[in-house]
């Protein structure tokens, strides 16, 4: 497994080492060891979640404030693209974006650590989204930043035509987010 920091360092991407033949194919698609070499802390998963959501649906911009959740995200089937925003106020990539493709064809899978808002949109037919968080899903923490967001200004696909849920339609502007305070960063970093 390849691990690859992306514009905003602490998000990562990793790339799986297939093994394939006219039978089939087989990679490692976790291993603790290498994922906590590479973001360079221990990690604890605690809930794998899976969806399924349709073309043009897209979810987020999501996080949770009290209970803040690291994702390992993966497509089984289909393709996404993925955002992760830098939520964490003082940190030197606040308010900055990345976005990866992600599909079961190439495997990869995204690290979005805690302190990051988190969305996605559905390019193929339907996808299949499969993550491990560090935390439990707490309803009462949950918040949203609008995913057309203009401050923000994530470059989407252009042939999308999202389908939204009430509550991200609702969304709040990143302006009037609530935010990761700043000490927040240096509490993550003493784990490491």
């Amino acid at each position: 497994m390849k691990a690859n920091r992306l514009a905003i360092p602490d998000v990562l991407l990793f790339e799986p080492t297939l093994f394939g033949d006219e039978r089939g194919f087989f990679f490692e698609s976790f291993n603790q060891r290498l994922f906590e070499g590479a973001i360079g802390r221990s990690v604890t998963f605690v809930q794998d979640n899976h969806s399924r959501s349709a073309k043009n649906v897209l979810r987020g911009l999501h996080y949770q404030l009290k209970q803040p959740q690291g994702k390992l995200v993966r497509i089984v089937q289909g393709e996404v693209f993925d955002v992760a925003v830098d939520i964490r106020f003082g940190s030197p990539t606040f308010g900055q974006w990345v976005g990866e493709y992600l599909s079961a064809e190439n495997k990869k899978q995204l690290w979005v650590p805690e302190g990051f808002a988190h969305g996605f949109v559905v390019l193929s037919e339907s996808a299949e989204f499969l993550y491990k968080t560090t935390n439990y899903y707490d309803p009462d923490s949950e918040r949203s930043i609008l995913w057309s967001d203009t401050e923000l200004n994530i470059k989407w696909p252009a042939s999308i035509d999202p389908t939204l849920s009430a509550k991200d339609k609702a969304a709040s502007l990143f302006k009037d987010a609530e935010y990761f305070p700043s000490g927040f960063l240096s509490d993550q970093e003493g784990g490491k």
